[in-house]
């Protein structure tokens, strides 16, 4: 199976456990890992034959800015679900998602969930 790997998406995001985070909000980073056939795009040069990487960069986007999870390993599950769920092409999906800035305090460092989804397993 073939692999589209989508870095970098970068949005703010009112998700977290303290009461603050989902008042002021943070910034967050998305990295995806698409698996899906691509092999009749490769010869028909047709974006129908494939994913259309701005729709699939928007609903991350939409996604991190209009939810207000406690948990960020929820807010990865719904990104993985809502790729799959958005059209056949995708088969499994691979999510990280950092918070760069958790706030913990003596705490510098970034927090990261990754999490694999298939088909199989969207709700």
């Amino acid at each position: 199976m073939d692999c589209i790997h989508l870095t970098g998406i970068r949005c703010y995001g009112y998700t977290g456990y303290l009461q603050e985070e989902q008042v002021l909000g943070q910034w967050f980073e998305v990295d995806l890992r698409l698996w899906l056939d691509i092999s009749k795009a490769a010869k028909t040069d047709a974006i129908e034959d494939t994913i259309d990487y701005r729709s699939t960069i928007s609903l991350v986007k939409h996604l991190v800015k209009t939810s207000k999870f406690s948990l960020i390993e929820r807010l990865a599950s719904t990104i993985a679900d809502s790729i799959l769920e958005s059209g056949d092409r995708v088969t499994q999906v691979q999510v990280i998602l950092r918070k760069p800035a958790a706030p913990i305090p003596d705490f510098d460092g970034t927090i990261s969930i990754e999490l694999t989804r298939t088909k199989s397993h969207a709700v």
